[in-house]
């Protein structure tokens, strides 16, 4: 037996699951959540309890970390540290250097870092948060589990964009795509749900949330997927605009009086999206409290759906039919109204859902009517426990 760290940190929260392994048996779960930067709250969840310390004060990564490992001793989750043995860190961005999880190395971290440029807003924080999980906890193996180590299996004409093929050579310019651990944990657990081997079935999974991506996973592997060099492309997302005409990069530099095309590409990332186009908020939730009275929230959430559906209906295509379509993430696994927003265009394909069975929340379930000939599943994702597995393998 093993004890397992798995780490998914973000800009403003880091959080965790600790494993018994091979068990697969999670001990506890929890949340670091730095909220404004100017205080601070740690969650521990474990068995039907749960413990939450706040903090009236800034805590740095370092300093949470510490306070972590602290609450995993006293409430007696572990009896000493040493006894997690490995920690597993998803990393977005691994390029084409990586193409499975790999234990890190100070060249690996460097590797890592490098790769910046295809997740701009994840490979360098992912990076400070694992050298400070290596000099807190140096006993143990650390091992990094790559957004975007599944979907190496997309064939040469759906990752490659219609540019000089020397610039893909040269200097790695194609799609990498993302979420590929979570693609990869529903897509087994679906394979279970419909008692059929997963090599025999084609997927579409939908990660719906505050980074929002489309898969088409065909006989096991990625086929194609949504989210393109950087997780910037595809979907309409919280704070992300997804697919745009290159050429407005250029155009609104010009027009806004930037400096230059990075700044564009920030206001791309960070305030564009379901945020851009309300002018409210990136919160789903929100939107749909006051889309009633305020139309450009409503046309936010109409046109969040609008880009789904035109991806899955291309998968669709690209295919030649689907046998299950998924919905999972934060947004997929929550909101039943997206859910049956985005469903209602799916009917000639014979995905039908029981509005019902839909309005059913956070939790794994098939939504379809009994008679549908494609089945619509509910699967929320685990990519702790993806994690878990992956580092237990390397031990």
């Amino acid at each position: 037996m093993a004890k397992i760290l798995s780490v998914n940190l973000g800009s403003s929260t880091l959080k965790w699951r600790l494993f018994e392994m091979p068990e697969e048996q999670q001990i506890a779960s929890g949340l670091v959540d730095f909220l404004d930067n100017t205080k601070a709250k740690i969650t521990v969840k474990f068995g039907d309890q749960k413990k939450t310390r706040n903090f009236d004060e800034k805590l740095d990564l370092k300093q949470a970390i510490r306070v972590l490992m602290e609450e995993l001793k006293s409430l007696k989750l572990v009896t000493q540290l040493h006894e997690i043995v490995g920690v597993g860190h998803r990393v977005v961005a691994g390029g084409e250097v990586y193409k499975e999880s790999v234990v890190i190395t100070k060249d690996v971290l460097q590797q890592i870092d490098d790769l910046d440029i295809f997740a701009p807003l994840h490979n360098h924080l992912e990076v400070g948060g694992i050298e400070l999980f290596r000099q807190l906890m140096p006993w143990t193996t650390q091992v990094a589990v790559f957004d975007t180590a599944f979907h190496h299996t997309m064939p040469a004409e759906n990752y490659l964009y219609g540019i000089p093929y020397d610039y893909y050579k040269k200097y790695g310019a194609r799609k990498y795509g993302a979420h590929g651990t979570s693609v990869r944990y529903v897509s087994k657990r679906a394979a279970k749900l419909l008692n059929k081997p997963l090599t025999d079935l084609r997927l579409i999974v939908m990660h719906l949330g505050a980074g929002s991506s489309v898969t088409a996973v065909n006989k096991g592997k990625s086929l194609d997927t949504s989210m393109g060099f950087t997780p910037l492309d595809g979907l309409m997302m919280n704070t992300r605009s997804g697919q745009i005409d290159a050429s407005l990069v250029p155009y609104l530099t010009k027009k806004l009086g930037l400096k230059d095309s990075a700044e564009m590409i920030t206001i791309l990332n960070s305030k564009s999206g379901l945020l851009g186009v309300s002018g409210i908020s990136d919160d789903q939730r929100e939107l749909k409290k006051v889309a009633k009275t305020q139309p450009r929230a409503q046309l936010a959430l109409d046109m969040f759906a609008n880009r789904v559906i035109k991806f899955v209906g291309s998968y669709i295509a690209l295919m030649d039919g689907v046998d299950a379509l998924i919905f999972t993430g934060g947004v997929g696994e929550n909101s039943f109204e997206m859910r049956s927003q985005i469903m209602t265009s799916f009917d000639y394909v014979g995905a039908t859902i029981d509005a019902t069975k839909n309005k059913v929340a956070g939790k794994e379930i098939d939504i379809s009517e009994a008679d549908a000939k494609v089945k619509t599943l509910v699967i929320p994702t685990n990519e702790e426990l993806m994690i878990a597995r992956d580092v237990y393998a390397r031990l």
